[in-house]
């Protein structure tokens, strides 16, 4: 049985997280880590694909308020949440987990949660840093701050995912 409170208890710590320690760091002026997606990447496997959508994009949307960002994390997350379920589904076989098991490193093995989150994170930068732009104006920069950014964000999720690697469930 999937417990809910505790997903939405996830959420807004790494809401809390992101808004007001995130957001305040930039490094060298244009690398800032998006933190909130490990409480996407983290949502149990067996979380129903409108359910996943609608969680991402009211993260997103939380975010943007915050952020005075007018909906391109909203934008960003949605698409995640649409395309997450999915790529679980190329990693391993959902219907042979327990129910309320979520994606780790143990559930996965490395390699496979390495590709799982590097794929979304960066499926995500390539929105958010699209729309942020509104094109590309300078590509160059867009380029540098969406791979800098893809790569802090994931280091940062690969280190909180190793202080987790006991947990398996949301609890029992």
């Amino acid at each position: 049985m999937i417990r809910w409170y505790r997903i939405i208890i996830y959420l807004i710590v790494f809401l809390l997280l992101q808004t007001l320690v995130m957001n305040n760091i930039q490094l060298f002026g244009m690398v800032t880590p998006f933190i909130y997606l490990y409480a996407l990447l983290k949502i149990p496997v067996t979380v129903k694909r409108s359910a996943m959508i609608l969680l991402s994009f009211f993260l997103g949307l939380a975010i943007d308020m915050f952020s005075n960002t007018f909906g391109i994390h909203a934008a960003a997350c949605s698409f995640f949440g649409f395309i997450r379920n999915p790529l679980l589904g190329q990693f391993i076989d959902t219907k042979e987990l327990p129910d309320g098991s979520i994606p780790s490193y143990r559930l996965f093995g490395f390699g496979h949660f390495f590709r799982y989150t590097l794929i979304l994170v960066t499926i995500h930068h390539i929105i958010l840093f699209s729309i942020e732009s509104f094109g590309f104006f300078q590509p160059k920069l867009m380029f540098v701050r969406m791979t800098s950014s893809i790569l802090l964000t994931s280091l940062l999720i690969f280190i909180i995912e190793a202080f987790n690697l006991g947990k398996i469930k949301y609890g029992e």
